[in-house]
């Protein structure tokens, strides 16, 4: 039964924070949040994929490169990955409001 608490709370957790609209809201509302939903999801699974790829990088330049060489190429994956969030939370709040 732990389990399913758990998984209520953070259903629960995630209507919450997505700002959820009451059943009386009009449909264009839950379309937005709908929209807002599945761009979110979408930023959060680019942005996880291009964390993955700036470790790979980094360990391969440490193993290749030395020290310096794998914080080089952390840095600039950590970059590359600070703008894909950048330009998914963009696309995320166009599609809050509906855009």
């Amino acid at each position: 039964m732990a389990r399913r608490s758990r998984s209520a709370a953070f259903l629960l957790g995630v209507l919450l924070a997505l700002g959820a609209p009451a059943p009386a809201a009009a449909e264009e509302k839950r379309h937005s949040a709908k929209n807002a939903a599945k761009e979110g999801a979408k930023t959060g699974g680019r942005t996880a994929k291009e964390g993955v790829l700036t470790f790979g990088r980094s360990v391969k330049g440490f193993f290749t490169g030395g020290p310096k060489a794998a914080k080089e190429a952390w840095q600039a994956g950590a970059a590359k990955t600070k703008r894909t969030a950048k330009a998914g939370a963009r696309s995320t709040k166009a599609a809050a409001k509906g855009e």
